[in-house]
C-alpha cells in the first residue's frame, strides 16, 4: 500500500457528486514549500493536488470552502497526459482516505489547534460537555 499525506489549503470550494449511485466530494489542495537555492535566494514551490473523497458523511462538503486548510491522507494517483497544444503534462490525484480541517483564513486561531476533537465526538459548531468536563487533552493511548 502506498499512503500520502498532505496539509495544505483549499483552492476552491467542494463540489459534490454522484456518481453510480455513490457520493464522492472533489476539491483541490495546494500545498507550499519555501527554500533557498543555491544562491540563498528565498524560493516557493507549489504543488497542486486533485482530491476525491468517497463518502456518504457529505454534512463535510459545507465545510470544505476555498482557502480552508485541511489535512488529507489517501492512495496517491500520479497521471501523465498530452496538452492540447502537444505538450507532455502531469497531474497528482489522491483518494482521500480521511480528512482533518485545520484552520482557514479569517479564523482566530490563525491555524491549527494544539487538540483536535473527533469529528464523531462533538457536531460542528458544537460543544461536547458533561458533568465532568475534561480540561486537558485526552490520549487515545491505554498507558
Amino acid at each position: 500500500m502506498i499512503k500520502m499525506q498532505v496539509i495544505g489549503n483549499l483552492g476552491k470550494d467542494c463540489v459534490v457528486n454522484t456518481v453510480n449511485g455513490k457520493n464522492v466530494i472533489n476539491f483541490t489542495v495546494a500545498h507550499t514549500e519555501k527554500y533557498k537555492d543555491s544562491q540563498g535566494n528565498q524560493q516557493e514551490k507549489t504543488t497542486w493536488v486533485d482530491c476525491a473523497y468517497w463518502t456518504d458523511r457529505t454534512a463535510v462538503a459545507q465545510y470544505l470552502t476555498k482557502g480552508k486548510q485541511v489535512y488529507v491522507e489517501g492512495q496517491p494517483e500520479a497521471r501523465s497526459f498530452q496538452r492540447n497544444d502537444g505538450t507532455p503534462g502531469s497531474s497528482l490525484s489522491l483518494r482521500v482516505r480521511e480528512i482533518q480541517l485545520l484552520g482557514g483564513r479569517g479564523e482566530s486561531g490563525g491555524g491549527p489547534s494544539a487538540y483536535q476533537t473527533p469529528a464523531s465526538s462533538v457536531a460542528a459548531g458544537g460543544t461536547a460537555s458533561s458533568a465532568n468536563d475534561i480540561t486537558e487533552p485526552v490520549d487515545d493511548l491505554p498507558f
